[in-house]
């Protein structure tokens, strides 16, 4: 009797170990939908054929938080060039920094694997979105990186040096600045330009990959660089889509 009871006991330990190692794959599964290359989600992100409905999980450190009126323009941006009949939400929360400033790409990353909560389901697609506290490691003297689009559904923001570059007599409204950094990212995880939506016509810069070659369009180079910021001095909105990106993403199932 006394070894049918041990065997037991270890039968029903290894049945306990199988469940966890089952649940911490399928974990990782659900995790590695969103991590995929930039663009390559851009039909799931714009049309309503799997995903009908889309969160946003908006991240910030504390003190670094962007304004409400940019995260209203963040989601109207959306809501213009995506379908998404079950709506669109907002889950904003604040982290202590991470203290690792200037970041790295790596160091991105890693913040959004320690901290992401939210990942695709069986209808609803998820977005990260990560505003930093320090600059990017990336920054030269030839240009400033204000905001990256490194995976499929995830891209960050460099609020302090937007900060740094906005509000003052000779520099652009910040709500302007943001909202053109985040939607020019969001352009990115949506396909544009050439990165996973298909042109329509040919209107890639052929010396800033992966952007529009119009001036005034949100998608051209200078958007999300602090290169030149003369385009927004004055101006209360942030610049808009041109007309071959909004074919573009009509045609990958966008509005």
């Amino acid at each position: 009797m006394k070894k049918i009871i041990t065997l037991l006991v270890i039968l029903g330990f290894l049945v306990s170990c199988s469940k966890e190692d089952t649940t911490e794959v399928n974990n990782s599964n659900i995790k590695l939908a969103n991590q995929k290359g930039t663009g390559s989600s851009s039909n799931d992100l714009l049309s309503d054929t799997t995903f009908k409905s889309m969160v946003i999980e908006l991240v910030y450190v504390e003190g670094f938080e962007p304004s409400q009126n940019s995260i209203s323009n963040f989601v109207n941006f959306l809501n213009s060039r995506t379908f998404k009949p079950n709506g669109i939400t907002v889950e904003k929360r604040a982290i202590p920094s991470p203290g690792n400033a200037p970041y790295s790409n790596q160091e991105i990353i890693d913040i959004e694997d320690a901290n992401r909560s939210k990942y695709n389901t069986s209808n609803q697609v998820a977005v990260w979105a990560f505003f930093a506290d320090g600059e990017s490691e990336n920054n030269t003297n030839s240009g400033i990186v204000l905001g990256t689009a490194y995976r499929n559904t995830s891209f960050v923001i460099y609020e302090a040096t937007i900060q740094d570059l906005s509000n003052s007599a000779f520099e652009p409204n910040r709500t302007v600045l943001e909202t053109t950094v985040i939607t020019h990212e969001l352009g990115h995880i949506l396909g544009l330009t050439n990165l996973g939506t298909t042109m329509v016509n040919n209107h890639e810069d052929t010396e800033h990959a992966k952007h529009c070659n119009i001036e005034s369009c949100l998608m051209y180079w200078a958007a999300e660089s602090g290169s030149d910021l003369s385009n927004l001095m004055g101006s209360n909105t942030a610049p808009q889509l041109d007309a071959q990106c909004i074919a573009d993403l009509q045609a990958n199932g966008g509005k």
